[in-house]
């Protein structure tokens, strides 16, 4: 007779597949034996005063008492803001004449705000000081009535 038509790679394969088949029924097995201890008080979990997962539940000498009244959800009511000067002032740092737009950097913040040729009253350059209003563009703060400041 002929010799075995299995090459010592096969063997390889198959002895692997037999060896990961085995591990695999041990840890089911493995699972099956601790599933029988669980239980839900091993699931839950609580949130502390700091707002921090443990597994403790919370002291109940610590618990403070909180009236309903003074919980807010909502966003505050419009009394309490403060008016600001809608026109602001700043710098010219970038201006392309050929392209049309630029930044202005604003003098308080120091934010850059986006400026198009579209958006001035009177021709702008690097370095100029002007006044403008910000509002929002599409890709965020944008520079609008922008004038020269004399």
């Amino acid at each position: 007779m002929g010799r075995s038509q299995e090459t010592f790679n096969k063997k390889e394969v198959r002895n692997k597949k037999e060896k990961k088949r085995k591990e695999k029924a041990a840890k089911r097995q493995a699972r099956r034996e601790t599933d029988n201890k669980s239980s839900l008080d091993d699931m839950i979990a609580y949130v502390d005063e700091n707002g921090m997962i443990v597994d403790t539940p919370p002291d109940e000498s610590d618990k403070t008492e909180v009236k309903l009244e003074d919980i807010e959800v909502s966003v505050p009511k419009g009394g309490s803001t403060v008016d600001e000067d809608p026109v602001k002032k700043g710098v010219v740092t970038f201006f392309n004449e050929s392209k049309g737009y630029g930044f202005i950097k604003e003098k308080e913040t120091r934010q850059d705000v986006f400026v198009h040729v579209n958006n001035l009253t009177e021709p702008i350059k690097e370095g100029n000081m002007v006044t403008f209003e910000i509002e929002k563009g599409q890709r965020g703060p944008t520079a609008v009535n922008v004038k020269l400041n004399k």
